[in-house]
């Protein structure tokens, strides 16, 4: 128990024990530090701001910033704005999930891939667009998105190798 509440105190060592005030940015320092608000890790927040888990997950489930599952190494933002859709973004997006075997808003069960929707990319120039880790991927075709994500598997692979 000792050790469990000196691992407490050096990961909210900025703030004041009991200080519910700074929830938001707590949850967000463990978001940065593990990539998503693991369970046991908002048990601890709960502890540390004395108020309950359900506060503490009724917070990040509301705020669209916290994650509560772990994303892709590869995380691929299929753009639906209006350029886009017109241009064909919801076949873009369901040639993604076929190739991937999941759907919009999951991850690969290897932690390769997420797929998520955003309303607009800001790319409309280059409709349809998708963002893989930020880099822009436009004009796309099936043809050409099959090659790409055939490009980002065998990168996973050679990845794998190593």
């Amino acid at each position: 128990m000792i050790n469990e509440r000196r691992k407490l105190l050096e990961l909210f060592k900025n703030y004041k024990e009991g200080d519910a005030s700074s929830l938001i940015p707590m949850m967000q320092d463990v978001q940065d530090q593990y990539g998503y608000l693991p369970e046991e890790e908002m048990v601890k927040l709960a502890r540390f701001t004395h108020l309950p888990v359900a506060r503490i997950y009724g917070v990040a489930s509301f705020y669209n910033q916290f994650r509560l599952r772990p994303l892709g190494k590869y995380v691929i933002r299929v753009c639906r704005g209006t350029a886009c859709h017109v241009k064909g973004s919801l076949d873009i997006l369901r040639i993604l999930e076929s190739e991937l075997g999941i759907k919009a808003g999951e991850t690969s069960k290897d932690l390769n891939f997420t797929i998520e929707t955003v309303a607009c990319i800001g790319a409309c120039s280059i409709a349809p667009v998708i963002a893989i880790n930020d880099e822009f991927h436009g004009g796309l075709t099936a043809k050409s998105l099959s090659k790409l994500v055939s490009r980002y598997k065998k990168m996973v692979q050679k990845e794998r190798k190593q």
